[in-house]
Formats: structure tokens, sequence, C-alpha cells
């Protein structure tokens, strides 16, 4: 049976687009079921109706985390993106493992980004983590 496995990344630039989209590509030549918000935006709504649309974003990602086995998260570092951090700290507050996919293993992480992560990898590891055994990776760069 394929896993479900729930993409959280910001896709607000073209560098971020490169990463989702390769991330995506990844996940998907591997046999994984995917959400990725970036090709589930919802646009219903988004100009006449911003706050409904604003509330099915949020219910649509939201239910999608709790269907998934793992939530993969592109993490660009620092403070990349609240959206995606929040994902991050939904998944782990229900107990659903979250790879933490670093794409610059130069950045700084955040302590409750790395820490709360099951593995912390980097884009290129994405095409062989091992999510059967979910291996425990520690970020080996600079916390704050």
């Amino acid at each position: 049976m394929s896993k479900l496995i729930y993409l959280a990344s910001p896709f607000f630039n073209e560098f971020e687009l490169e990463c989702v989209r390769r991330a995506e590509k990844i996940l998907t030549d591997r046999g994984f079921e995917l959400f990725s918000p970036r090709l589930h935006e919802v646009r219903e709504n988004k100009d006449d109706n911003p706050s409904l649309w604003a509330k099915k974003t949020f219910e649509t990602d939201r239910d999608n985390i709790d269907k998934a086995d793992f939530v993969v998260m592109l993490y660009h570092g620092g403070y990349s993106d609240s959206g995606t951090a929040w994902e991050c700290g939904y998944a782990c507050g229900k107990k659903i493992p979250v790879i933490a996919v670093h794409t610059d293993k130069n950045a700084d992480s955040n302590i409750m980004i790395s820490e709360s992560c099951t593995a912390n990898i980097g884009l290129d590891e994405l095409e062989s983590y091992d999510f059967e055994n979910l291996p425990k990776i520690p970020y080996n760069g600079r916390q704050f």
C-alpha cells in the first residue's frame, strides 16, 4: 500500500518553486501518494471572498496533514516560512513523523524545527531516505 506524504513548503519565489517541484518529482517517482499544497491550491473564492478562501485553504491543508503517514518539510533555514513551520509543528503534535529537508546545509536551523523532526536531511538524500524504518538523523549544523 502506498504511503501518503504531505509536502510542506513555501513556494513564493523561483528558488522555493524549484525546490518544491524537485521534491514532488522525487517523491512521486518513488511511488508515494503525495499531497502538495502547491499542486492542490484552493482557487475558489480567492479574489471574491478572501476570508472564505483562507478558511478553505487552512481546512484542506490541515485535513491532509491529518491523513498523512509522513510530512516532508522543505526548510530553507532560519525563519523561512511561518506556514511551513506551523505545518511541521501541527504534524509533530499529532505524532506524524516529519522529515526536514534542509535546502541549504550551511543555513542556521531553528531548534524547534530541527529537534521536532525525525530526520534532518538534504534534498539529494530525499531520493534514498528510508521511509519504512524512519532512521533518526539529527541536524549537524548551527542551531538557534
